[in-house]
């Protein structure tokens, strides 16, 4: 392997690999529960606009719905928003990406 090669190997991917190795627990695009909590609220939001029904024989509530929003509210977010984002999927809403 050339000399300059080796060089910005040990200078710019060898620190980057050590920290990945060294501090595994460190998640530079984690989410803070604040951001969490308003994605919850921006998924529900977007079904009960779009994707609830209403009206005569509408079937009632939509039980997926509910036990989405009673999991962001006792903060577990990624319930939540796993099985708001598969109603949306299903009923054929698009929403924004996280």
């Amino acid at each position: 392997m050339p000399q300059q090669i080796q060089r910005w190997l040990a200078i710019f991917v060898l620190p980057g690999v050590l920290a990945a190795a060294l501090l595994p627990g460190l998640s530079y695009g984690q989410q803070t529960n604040e951001e969490l909590a308003a994605r919850c609220t921006q998924l529900g939001a977007i079904f009960d606009r779009v994707g609830s029904r209403r009206g005569e024989g509408s079937g009632g509530p939509d039980m997926i719905r509910l036990g989405a929003g009673i999991d962001c509210q006792k903060g577990r977010y990624a319930q939540g928003i796993k099985a708001l984002e598969d109603l949306l999927q299903r009923n054929r809403i698009s929403y924004p990406p996280a």
